[in-house]
């Protein structure tokens, strides 16, 4: 009985943290001015808050085969994130220093 009611307030805390940092990144990417603040801002908090919420989801269900799947999910998430974050903040870099070089050749 004490020790549902403890689980039950470490998953609400755990989801509520999650919703925390998914709404600070996307108060992230409106209040940033370029594309690598707004990249930043939204990877760290999406990662973070998918992590957390999906703890909370793990510990609400219990440690199943559901639970196995949902940490797999997780795993991937934490894998791709920031892979694809890396591969977006290289293209604009090399599209800024394209744009930089043709601004240069017309001078």
């Amino acid at each position: 009985m004490m020790l549902d009611i403890l689980r039950d307030i470490a998953v609400v805390f755990f989801l509520l943290s999650g919703t925390f940092f998914f709404v600070v990144g996307v108060v992230g990417l409106i209040r940033m001015p370029d594309v690598f603040t707004r990249m930043h801002a939204t990877t760290k908090c999406d990662t973070m808050g998918a992590g957390l919420i999906f703890l909370g989801l793990i510990l609400w269900k219990g440690f199943t085969l559901v639970s196995l799947v949902v940490f797999l999910v997780l795993l991937f998430l934490w894998i791709t994130n920031p892979t694809a974050a890396h591969y977006i903040a290289k293209g604009a870099y090399e599209s800024m220093k394209s744009k930089d070089q043709k601004e240069e050749t017309k001078r």
